[in-house]
């Protein structure tokens, strides 16, 4: 696997968090991999052959090939027919909603065709524009002038959710949301409402997501020696409620993770 990563240009930094590219050669021995979910919303291109979603253990649905993959509850298997060519934007949390109406709750656990959500012509252009790229450095062009093309400062998140996510991320997640907003419950429901719609998912359900990559960059970095380490370094209450969590947005219990063939494409993403 050939997985890369890019910045952004200064004015979508605060907006993308990074391109990243994924070439990996057809092999009939290649299994099945796990995505895990990463509270990012990320629209990809895919060059290559065709990827299956499997919805379970042996259906399946077909990936788009210029798609928007929106907030992920759950994790979730994929297996490429052929080769895999991809090139990919991956969105802050904050992000994506600055480019588009649709409320992002409809996007969640779902691959939805950019045609969709930009019409088309606007869709079908840039699609063409992006095969027909020489380049990677071409490609991050191409799309970072499509981006800013219909960025739209005045259809910026409300304040209450940027605020949020911004202390979770600076927390990686750690940080109770009512702790945030000082017990307020008027705002509770109000930051749930913005949240779903900008977002996708809820406060709690992001703050998972962030911990989750917090705690998985500390397993795959052996920077912790032991579970009661990482789970203390990541602030759960203790080991059980760590191993809980864990299993229920990956699937499988921390240990399981590591070593784990279906594994290794998640695990890519963090070394």
């Amino acid at each position: 696997m050939n997985y890369q990563t890019y910045k952004p240009h200064k004015d979508l930094e605060s907006i993308v968090k990074f391109y990243w590219t994924l070439e990996v050669p057809f092999d009939p021995k290649n299994q099945k991999q796990q995505i895990v979910p990463d509270g990012c919303i990320e629209m990809t291109f895919n060059f290559g052959d065709k990827i299956k979603r499997f919805t379970s253990e042996t259906d399946f649905i077909l990936h788009p090939d210029a798609m928007v993959m929106g907030q992920r509850t759950k994790s979730y298997y994929i297996l490429p027919i052929g080769h895999v060519d991809t090139f990919a934007v991956c969105f802050y949390p904050i992000g994506f909603i600055n480019f588009v109406k649709t409320p992002l709750e409809n996007l969640v656990d779902k691959e939805t065709p950019i045609a969709d959500l930009f019409g088309l012509s606007e869709a079908n252009d840039l699609g063409q524009q992006m095969i027909q790229a020489i380049d990677t450095q071409q490609r991050i062009q191409i799309i970072e002038n499509f981006l800013l093309n219909i960025l739209n400062e005045k259809n910026t998140i409300s304040n209450i959710v940027r605020s949020t996510v911004d202390a979770l991320l600076k927390t990686n997640g750690t940080t109770p949301i009512n702790i945030i907003l000082k017990d307020e419950v008027s705002k509770r429901r109000q930051l749930e409402r913005h949240f779903r719609k900008q977002i996708g998912i809820s406060p709690k359900q992001l703050g998972k997501a962030i911990r989750l990559q917090a705690t998985i960059n500390l397993l795959l970095n052996k920077n912790s020696e032991t579970l009661t380490d990482i789970a203390y370094e990541s602030e759960y209450f203790d080991q059980n409620h760590f191993i809980k969590d864990f299993k229920d947005l990956v699937g499988v219990t921390p240990k399981e993770f590591l070593d784990n063939e279906h594994m290794a494409l998640s695990a890519l993403f963090y070394k």
